[in-house]
């Protein structure tokens, strides 16, 4: 049977605009679950279901196929079930659908693995994530009325101990898979039902603005980020014009040059040398006077016809692997470097084409700032590797 993930992505977000597309941690929310359905290898098909140009070109970005939903389904009232049922009807050759919801950046493969067999192989209908919880609950009293609360789920002279009470099972929304059959037929849970359960650390589910700097600590710590673990970064190769500086170039009367740069990324390059972390600069063109100018004591490499052989060269003199090494460029001449590192950065002005190949996109535009964001970024996701070690 064919089976699909589809996630539903409008456009026209209430509480946050363009949440699904919003960076969170670097990447757009949307590229989270895309990346885990992809790396499953479960699906025949990966689709995303959207009225918007730019959440169709990021979904396009990250491998996805894209479903432009009409108008009838994109409203503030329409439901997911009607955007589901709208797309099946454009895809006859799909039997099975995984609803995966964007805004569960925590999502794992490993998940989605599991669901899938228990749809595909042990026979089920429908198939919904849960997450446990320990939450006592008690019934609502109504301004006005004249009653007491009552309890739901305990009895308050025998309060368990957390360790004590399995806790309940909650939906927290991350997915829905469900057969053909059962959706035609206006359901998203039915016929031979199944729950799984995922764990808490991974139940992240962005819906109002304040969720959002929580979310991104939480994906940082809990996060996919991709089939290979993560390495600690020894090296960082910077591309200089656009990155280091903002591009521009100032020239004098007597036809001096003049760049200007940001202290900020100066004062990230500095924390990155006392963290241990090399910092190698390289640019396309001859900039040999405005670095001696700027005073930051890394290793240069200027004029460069081919970026990545020089990045080759760098890893292989270091006896470093590609996991190791992390580069943050901003044009096209610096794709393949993005594409080879093991971590990569741009600034948020960077080339359409870099942007697609960067595992993190700044906030901070280049000469803005972008080397000491991307700086912090490492640094958090050494606290991620330092975790796991720990573990």
């Amino acid at each position: 049977p064919h089976l699909a993930a589809l996630v539903l992505a409008r456009g026209g977000s209430k509480g946050i605009p363009l949440k699904n597309i919003k960076l969170l941690a670097g990447v757009p929310l949307i590229g989270w679950v895309l990346r885990a359905a992809i790396d499953a290898g479960v699906f025949h098909s990966i689709w995303v279901s959207t009225d918007h140009d730019e959440i169709e070109k990021v979904a396009k970005q990250f491998g996805a196929q894209v479903h432009r939903r009409s108008p009838e389904v994109s409203q503030d009232s329409s439901t997911s079930l009607e955007a589901i049922t709208e797309f099946l009807n454009h895809h006859h050759e799909i039997d099975i659908v995984g609803n995966i919801q964007a805004t569960s950046p925590c999502l794992h493969p490993s998940d989605l693995i599991k669901v899938a067999d228990l749809i595909q192989k042990e026979g089920f209908d429908s198939v919904f994530s849960v997450v446990r919880r320990h939450q006592f609950r008690w019934s609502e009293v109504k301004k006005g009325e004249n009653k007491m609360t009552e309890p739901q789920n305990l009895n308050p002279a025998k309060r368990y101990r957390r360790q004590d009470w399995p806790g309940e099972l909650y939906e927290n929304g991350s997915f829905y898979f469900a057969k053909r059959h059962l959706i035609e037929k206006g359901y998203l849970q039915g016929g031979k039902m199944a729950y799984y359960e995922m764990r808490a650390e991974h139940s992240v589910d962005i819906d109002i603005d304040i969720d959002w700097p929580i979310a991104e600590q939480r994906v940082l710590s809990f996060g996919y980020f991709g089939k290979e673990p993560l390495k600690e970064v020894k090296l960082l190769v910077c591309s200089i014009d656009g990155c280091l500086t903002n591009g521009r170039i100032y020239v004098t009367e007597d036809h001096k040059e003049m760049v200007s740069y940001d202290y900020r990324d100066t004062a990230g390059i500095d924390l990155l040398k006392k963290r241990g972390i090399q910092v190698r600069l390289i640019s396309d063109r001859d900039c040999s006077k405005t670095l001696s100018a700027m005073q930051l004591g890394c290793v240069a490499k200027v004029n460069v016809t081919h970026k990545l052989q020089v990045l080759k060269d760098w890893q292989e003199d270091m006896g470093l692997s590609w996991k190791e090494v992390a580069y943050l460029g901003n044009e096209e001449s610096d794709v393949e470097c993005l594409k080879q590192a093991g971590m990569s950065g741009v600034p948020a002005d960077a080339c359409a084409a870099a942007q697609k190949a960067a595992g993190y996109i700044c906030k901070s535009r280049g000469g803005c700032g972008a080397v000491r964001e991307f700086a912090e970024h490492i640094f958090l996701l050494l606290e991620k590797v330092n975790s796991a070690r720990k573990q």
